[in-house]
């Protein structure tokens, strides 16, 4: 894109009360019209970090904010809630604090969970570690109490069948509640399960090697190698690689009412998704 015309495009937004403007792209900006190599001025709606980096790093997993290290899919957790409760886009260092709100996170990256735990009534919790939860096996009493959930790559996780922490995440979120979540997904017909009879297993290391020995409920022994990891051996296991047709199915049997795709992009905040996979889902309840 020629200099003059991204120039043309920037606008200037108030980054808040008593501080300096900054540069960020309209929303209405159309990701396909920007160079891989253009400069994209973008504010970081997690810290509210004005940010200037070429279009290629706005990526799923690249860190891209100088002030808090998000990356897009970070910041399109938080932008995607926002947007649901409120109505419209915000960064959080603008909210108010509304503690009316009630939510819960599941391993939530400290650069969005902090934030929000500032500005609303929300609580990041762990499987292995105070706050605990296991979404597998939610609290009775926790039933229709939340109006959201964020889960941003952990449901590929979760030992199977997956579909009964679909539905405890169902159970826990109060009528009309928001579950916004990302998992890498495929766009094949089925989500592939790589362990389907999983039931008493461990995780070893055999000969430089990680390996799962499983025993099945009816007492066959199972063994499986290449085992894949993600961010390194332990409780990070990819229990499977779903679909979208495979999502889109396990929330309706959930009793979500409906699911969308979020992958629309928002310039100003660096939220952009260039293809068509692993974006985030908001699932209605």
């Amino acid at each position: 894109m020629p200099l003059a015309r991204l120039k043309h495009m920037l606008v200037r937004t108030l980054r808040g009360a008593g501080s300096r403007h900054g540069e960020v792209l309209p929303a209405d900006t159309d990701p396909a019209t920007l160079a891989p190599g253009a400069i994209v001025p973008f504010r970081c709606n997690l810290c509210g970090t004005f940010n200037r980096v070429p279009f290629a790093r706005l990526a799923r997993e690249i860190r891209s904010c100088a002030g808090c290290g998000s990356t897009v899919r970070f910041r399109a957790m938080a932008h995607l809630l926002i947007t649901e409760l409120l109505g419209r886009p915000a960064a959080l260092p603008d909210l108010p604090r509304r503690k009316d709100l009630a939510g819960i996170g599941l391993s939530d990256d400290p650069c969005y969970a902090r934030p929000l735990a500032r500005k609303l009534a929300y609580t990041n919790t762990w499987f292995h570690r105070k706050p605990r939860l296991d979404i597998a096996n939610a609290p009775t009493e926790w039933s229709g109490r939340f109006d959201f959930l964020l889960a941003s790559d952990v449901f590929e996780h979760v030992v199977p069948p997956v579909a009964t922490a679909f539905a405890h995440a169902r159970r826990i979120l109060k009528p009309g509640g928001v579950l916004v979540c990302t998992v890498p997904f495929s766009l094949d017909a089925d989500t592939v399960e790589h362990f389907p009879e999983l039931h008493d297993f461990r995780i070893v290391e055999e000969h430089g090697t990680w390996v799962l020995h499983n025993r099945t409920t009816d007492g066959r022994a199972q063994t499986f190698d290449h085992l894949v990891f993600h961010g390194g051996p332990g409780s990070t296991l990819e229990m499977r690689v779903f679909s979208l047709a495979g999502l889109e199915h396990a929330f309706a049997a959930a009793g979500f009412r409906r699911v969308r795709i979020g992958a629309e992009p928002y310039m100003p905040f660096g939220i952009v998704w260039p293809d068509p996979w692993s974006v985030p889902l908001v699932a209605y309840a």
